[in-house]
């Protein structure tokens, strides 16, 4: 059973458009609170994935970091390709360019 927190991070995940990203930290600045690993966990717990993207999600210095939906990280990557969003040496390419702010 899902949280009232899990569901707003969610929420908040479905949010970020196709061709961007966004961060943890961002997530939870823009839900009120500074438990930025919580808004990790409640990612990695995404029963919905890929349709509430949290492929869209990753750490602050744009890297790609962990992919728990099937496929792992190799998935997140071919996903972010698919939308536009260049991913080289484990990193997004022009991070700020494309970073979603809510």
């Amino acid at each position: 059973m899902a949280t009232s927190f899990q569901k707003a991070v969610w929420a908040a995940i479905s949010q970020i458009p196709r061709g961007q990203v966004t961060t943890y930290g961002l997530i939870a600045r823009h839900l009120g609170t500074k438990a930025v690993r919580a808004v990790g966990t409640a990612v990695g717990k995404n029963p919905y994935a890929p349709e509430v993207p949290c492929h869209r999600v990753v750490p602050a210095s744009g890297k790609i970091g962990n992919y728990s939906g099937e496929g792992g990280v190799g998935r997140k990557i071919v996903l972010l390709k698919e939308e536009g969003v260049e991913v080289k040496e484990g990193k997004v390419v022009r991070f700020e360019e494309v970073l979603f702010t809510f």
